[in-house]
C-alpha cells in the first residue's frame, strides 16, 4: 500500500473514494422517471463489499495485527487511567506521609511508654535504637525516591547509544530505556511508575525505591511485632466495652486501645502487601530485570524456544554483581555506610551506556 506524507493527499483520496461510494447509492434511471434496483440484488453485494474496502483502504496496512487493533480500541481507556494516576499522584503521596505519621505518634504515644515502663533496659535501648533507625531509613529513602528524577535521555546529543526511536517523544531511545505514558517522557532503565512516589521508578531512584520498601516492610514487622500484646488486650477491651452495661473506662482508655487496634492492623496489612511486592522485586533484580524488562524477556524466551534457542539476558552478571551495580557497592566497607545506613550517592553508570562489570584482572608473567 502507497503510503503519502502529506495529509491534503489523505484527504483527497479519502473524499474520492466517499464520492465513489455516493455514486454507487445514486438511483439509476429507467425510462421516464427515477427507480431503485430491488437490494435483493447484486447491487447490494457489490455496494457492500465495496463499503468494506473503503473502509479497509483507510486504515489498513501490512503491519496491522489483533495487538494494533486492541490498542487503538483501549486508548481511550489508557488515557482515563494516565490522567486519574497523573492528577492522584499527589493524594497517594500524602496518603503515605498521613498514614506513616499516624503510626508513628501512636507509637510514641501509646507504645513506647509501656516498653519503657516494662521491659528491662536492655530491651528498651534495644527498641529505641532499632525503632529509630527504620524510621529515619524509611523517611530519608521516600523523600529521595519522591524528589530524585528517575533520569532521562539528553535530547541535545545526537551521538549516543540507541536501540530504537521513541516515536511520542521523536528521540533516540538508549538501551533499557521506555516511554512512560503517565510522566508522558522516556525514562532511562525504567522499571515502572509508582503512583504511591508519583514518580517514575528509574536508574537514579531504584535503588532508594527498593530501600524504602524494604525498610517499610521491616519497619511494619517491627510494629505490628512489638505491639502484638497490646493489641490482644486492647481487642479484649473493646470486646468488653460492647458488653450490657459496658464497664466504666475513661475515654482516654478506649481512644488509646482503638488506636492500638488500628496501629496493628494497618502495620499488618502494610507488610504483607509491601512484604510481597519487595519479595518481587528482590527476585527481578537478582535476575538483572527490571518490571518492563519481564514482560520483554518472557516473549522473548517463549519466541526463542520455539526456534529451539536459548535466550540469554544481556544484563545479568550474576547475583552478587547486580545488587552490587544497583546498591552502589564497590567495597566491603560500603555495605554499611550505602545500605544500612542513609546515603545519596549516585549509582553506577549513567544510565545510558549499558554498565558491565569489570574483567578480572590476568597477570602475565
Amino acid at each position: 500500500m502507497r503510503v503519502s506524507s502529506s495529509w491534503r493527499w489523505q484527504l483527497s483520496r479519502a473524499m474520492r473514494l466517499a464520492l465513489c461510494w455516493c455514486r454507487l447509492c445514486r438511483p439509476q434511471k429507467r425510462g421516464r422517471g427515477w427507480g431503485f434496483k430491488p437490494w435483493v440484488s447484486g447491487r447490494s453485494l457489490e455496494l457492500w463489499s465495496y463499503s468494506k474496502l473503503l473502509l479497509r483502504s483507510l486504515y489498513f496496512n501490512s503491519l496491522s495485527n489483533a495487538d494494533t487493533l486492541l490498542d487503538c480500541a483501549f486508548e481511550p481507556v489508557y488515557w482515563i487511567v494516565d490522567n486519574v494516576t497523573r492528577w492522584f499522584g499527589v493524594v497517594f503521596v500524602c496518603l503515605v506521609v498521613l498514614l506513616t505519621t499516624s503510626v508513628v505518634v501512636i507509637i510514641y504515644l501509646f507504645v513506647l511508654p509501656t516498653i519503657l515502663r516494662t521491659y528491662p533496659l536492655p530491651w528498651v535501648v534495644w527498641h529505641l535504637c532499632c525503632g529509630h533507625w527504620l524510621l529515619l531509613m524509611v523517611v530519608f529513602h521516600y523523600y529521595k525516591a519522591t524528589t530524585t528524577s528517575p533520569g532521562h535521555p539528553p535530547k541535545d546529543k545526537v551521538h549516543i547509544p540507541t536501540v530504537s526511536m521513541c516515536k511520542k517523544c521523536i528521540t533516540p531511545k538508549p538501551p533499557r530505556t521506555h516511554h512512560c505514558s503517565i510522566c508522558n517522557t522516556c525514562v532511562l532503565k525504567m522499571d515502572h511508575h509508582c503512583p504511591w512516589l508519583n514518580n517514575c521508578v528509574g536508574h537514579f531512584n531504584h535503588r532508594y525505591f527498593l530501600s524504602f520498601c524494604l525498610y517499610m516492610t521491616l519497619g511494619c514487622i517491627y510494629c505490628s511485632s512489638s505491639s502484638k500484646e497490646l493489641f490482644l488486650e486492647a481487642y479484649s477491651a473493646i470486646e468488653r466495652y460492647y458488653q450490657t452495661p459496658p464497664p466504666p473506662d475513661a475515654v482516654q482508655e478506649t481512644t488509646a486501645y482503638k488506636s492500638i487496634i488500628f496501629l496493628w492492623v494497618l502495620t499488618s496489612s502494610v507488610a504483607v502487601a509491601l512484604g510481597g511486592l519487595t519479595l518481587w522485586h528482590i527476585i527481578l533484580i537478582s535476575r538483572g530485570e527490571s518490571s518492563v524488562e519481564r514482560h520483554i524477556n518472557k516473549k522473548e524466551i517463549a519466541r526463542l524456544r520455539e526456534k529451539g534457542k536459548v535466550f540469554k539476558n544481556p544484563y545479568h552478571h550474576g547475583t552478587i554483581n547486580n545488587w552490587k551495580l544497583l546498591l552502589g557497592v564497590e567495597k566491603r566497607s560500603h555495605w554499611f555506610t550505602r545500605v544500612l545506613l542513609p546515603s545519596s550517592h549516585l549509582p553506577n553508570g549513567n544510565g545510558i551506556m549499558p554498565w558491565r562489570t569489570p574483567e578480572p584482572a590476568v597477570t602475565v608473567y
